[in-house]
């Protein structure tokens, strides 16, 4: 009887698109015929490594020679990124921003950011804008261009958002999914923390938490008092 082909599980496939991923971004090389060209194998061989869900150890050692890559940072994301430096192609702090590990393993690299009041510098002032109180390090992975960190003094989301939680907000994300979490500047009071719902000529920011009571603003005024959606929320889940 013919042999089953054996077929990668979840976690199989993702570790081989990561460290599939990592060697591209190393290489320079874009497509598949590129990578071909760069490892001196036919396109077939990459097609059987994707379906085994295995890099070949000659691979590795093809590369560190070529591009010298560390085969632990190729596999695993561990740094270093280089073994020999002098043949880089790409500089190493380039690939550790463009490729960041999952959170989670031992080599996640992270990023220290500030944390900001919901206040900020001047809660009076017409646009909202941070005021530093500590810092706080996240997975890179969590970062965006504009990220803004905020640390919650409110229970009106509660329990999804408690008092205290550190909350990243992207500040290129203004748009209003009815249902998203978004960051709103009131004058005199600071940010508010509220999903969002459009209703007709209004919006209406209801909290999660009863006992907070649901605002409304004029839909002509959203655009300028959204600061930006929430992307991550990081908190505990149970009294320390």
């Amino acid at each position: 009887m013919p042999k089953k082909k054996r077929r990668c599980d979840e976690a199989q496939l993702k570790w081989f698109e990561e460290a599939l991923e990592r060697i591209k971004k190393a290489t320079g090389a874009r497509t598949q015929v590129q990578l071909a060209e760069v490892l001196d194998v036919r396109q077939s061989s990459i097609s059987d490594a994707k379906r085994r869900c295995s890099i070949p150890a000659d691979w590795f050692l093809k590369l560190y020679r070529s591009h010298g890559l560390d085969p632990d940072w190729l596999s695993e994301g561990v740094e270093p990124v280089y073994i020999n430096a002098d043949k880089a192609k790409v500089p190493a702090d380039t690939l550790l921003r463009e490729t960041p590990a999952p959170y989670g393993r031992m080599n996640s690299r992270g990023r220290v950011v500030p944390v900001s009041t919901m206040a900020g510098a001047d809660k009076d002032a017409e646009e909202w804008e941070p005021k530093s109180i500590e810092e706080l390090s996240v997975p890179e992975s969590f970062c965006r261009p504009r990220l803004l960190v905020v640390k919650v003094d409110s229970a009106s989301m509660d329990p999804v958002i408690t008092r205290g939680a550190f909350v990243g907000i992207d500040r290129d994300q203004t748009e209003h999914p009815d249902g998203d979490l978004c960051a709103v500047h009131f004058p005199h009071q600071g940010l508010t923390i509220r999903r969002v719902f459009h209703q007709g000529d209004n919006f209406l920011l209801k909290a999660d938490n009863g006992q907070y009571s649901d605002l409304t603003i004029p839909a002509s005024e959203m655009n300028a008092r959204t600061v930006g959606r929430v992307i991550w929320v990081l908190q505990n889940l149970a009294p320390m």
